[in-house]
């Protein structure tokens, strides 16, 4: 009777050891089954959703199988149960596992929005509006209304915010990213300004930035920066007026259809420098640092004249003669291009 007693002992042993065997390997392979993305997936794990909702969300939207075994992961694998609330992104090749892995660590995915230097505040709404998981906030407000938002005295936004790319998470809204690209801009002027040459015809920071603008507007290549500042910088100590065609094409605004006609150069605006005299109102883009330091620290040059070289660059002159040169070679080259 005692051997029958311990056989059946030993049989159960052996059943259970068996069944606990079968379950680990069962939810070894619930969490190491390959999440099921082919290209890169955002997942939003909200606040208060339990670790059994997690998984059952994970198996609404197809991404892994579903599992007699998925409730005892807690059991086998408690250190996978601690969730952070997010916003993550999923790449393929990923198991479970490693997925709750990533929930456990709260790294969540960085979004990216990407101005570029010398663009304008209405393609920064437009970009805004593209932007994907970011909350809108400034919709149907006027420039001026989110001028005031941000702090600032001025009505136009131009020139006033930092093109570069800004990183964000879910929940960032659009007027966020407008005050950090705010308070970026101004730490970069008010450094620059501080470090200024001496006797620029520039009387505010401000007047900087009109400055910085036109020289984004007028060049990409960045050893001439300093270059075109200095023209622009001795054209205003003489009383000249700046004669730069984007200041033109911004005045023009809509009308603009991609060239500038004699009438276009001989029309009025505030804008028109060609009309006017010294800098226009506002700036007339969003400046990168690079062009706000040509402003502030313009290259010691006598250059007046500058025109584009029809190679990528520009040629500088002290002359107006000299200047008529450049213009017919650069001519010459449109012409030998065709």
């Amino acid at each position: 009777m005692i051997k029958k007693i311990t056989l059946f002992l030993l049989l159960a042993a052996v059943a259970a050891a068996a069944g606990y065997v079968y379950v680990t390997k069962q939810v070894e392979q619930y969490v190491t089954q390959p999440v099921q993305v082919k290209q890169e997936y955002i997942f939003t794990l909200k606040s208060g959703t339990s670790f059994s909702r997690v998984l059952a969300e994970l198996t609404e939207q197809g991404l892994i199988n579903s599992s007699e075994v998925s409730q005892l992961v807690r059991r086998f694998h408690p250190e996978l149960t601690q969730l952070k609330a997010g916003t993550y992104l999923l790449e393929p090749g990923l198991n479970l596992s490693q997925v709750l892995e990533l929930f456990k660590s709260g790294k969540e995915h960085q979004f990216s929005i990407t101005f570029v230097e010398g663009s304008t505040f209405k393609e920064w709404r437009e970009a805004l509006i593209q932007a994907s998981h970011l909350e809108h906030k400034i919709t149907g407000l006027s420039e001026a209304d989110i001028a005031k938002q941000l702090g600032l005295e001025y009505e136009k936004l131009e020139g006033l915010l930092l093109a570069e790319t800004y990183h964000y998470t879910l929940g960032t809204s659009d007027l966020d990213i407008l005050k950090r690209a705010s308070s970026k801009l101004q730490q970069i002027l008010d450094q620059q300004w501080e470090q200024r040459q001496d006797k620029l015809p520039l009387k505010t920071p401000y007047e900087a930035l009109i400055l910085a603008s036109i020289i984004e507007k007028e060049t990409a290549v960045e050893e001439e920066r300093e270059r075109v500042a200095s023209v622009f910088v001795n054209r205003l100590n003489k009383r000249m007026r700046l004669q730069t065609d984007p200041t033109v094409i911004y005045g023009m605004g809509d009308k603009y259809d991609g060239n500038i006609r004699k009438k276009d150069l001989r029309t009025p605006t505030p804008y028109n420098t060609y009309v006017i005299s010294g800098l226009p109102p506002t700036p007339i883009a969003m400046p990168g640092e690079a062009s706000i330091t040509a402003a502030l620290n313009p290259e010691d040059s006598t250059y007046l004249y500058f025109v584009a070289s029809g190679k990528g660059g520009h040629v500088f002159s002290k002359s107006l003669a000299e200047h008529n040169r450049a213009v017919r070679a650069y001519l010459k080259q449109l012409r030998s291009n065709k």
